[in-house]
């Protein structure tokens, strides 16, 4: 073999080296985004559960005051159970998004209430689920960045190859559904 012959041949081997590497790269930070999408939707699921979990605790504050708004825990404990039906990522958030509704509908009503609003448990845990709901905002903001910074990184080249060897598809955005983006028609009835 000739001095020449070995000169490009190191040079290949440097750039085959080279080329895996950076495929190794590629691949490491696309893991890494997956893995922020997952562990960032897992953060929204545990103030769920929280808010979840505080709800009982408000509406058996507020029976005693509120007997005759029945329409009203009704609907709060339905969207509570299309949240514990709800499994991919769009269900979750329509079934969230109608929580939402429901509570917001619920503080209303229970505005009406001067009792109510002057019970020291109901104030603390109305305070504790309007905290976990700007929580859940603010961590539905950061999961949509990151699926943003996913969704945009494995539709450009080289990621792009690699998506394709491996499956990997985009991810879904935590959407509002149409009627959140709508002003709510709530309507209060004095007691």
């Amino acid at each position: 073999m000739h001095v020449g012959e070995t000169i490009v041949l190191v040079i290949l081997l440097f750039a085959g080296i080279a080329v895996v590497g950076y495929a190794l790269s590629v691949y490491n930070a696309l893991v890494s985004l997956r893995n922020n999408i997952a562990r960032s939707w897992a953060n929204i699921d545990v103030l769920l559960k929280q808010r979840h979990d505080e709800l009982p605790k408000l509406v058996s504050t507020c029976e005693a005051y509120m007997l005759h708004e029945r329409a009203v825990f009704q609907r709060l404990s339905e969207a509570r159970e299309g949240l514990m039906r709800a499994r991919s990522i769009p269900e979750r958030a329509q079934a969230e998004s109608g929580l939402t509704q429901a509570l917001g509908q619920f503080f209303a009503v229970a505005e009406a209430y001067p009792d109510l609003k002057a019970n020291q448990n109901f104030g603390q845990l109305q305070n504790r689920i309007s905290e976990l709901e700007n929580q859940v905002a603010d961590r539905r903001e950061f999961y949509n960045d990151t699926v943003y910074r996913y969704n945009t990184r494995i539709g450009q080249l080289p990621a792009l190859l690699l998506t394709a060897i491996f499956g990997w598809e985009a991810r879904p955005f935590f959407r509002a559904p149409p009627e959140d983006v709508a002003r709510p028609n709530v309507e209060l009835r004095p007691a």
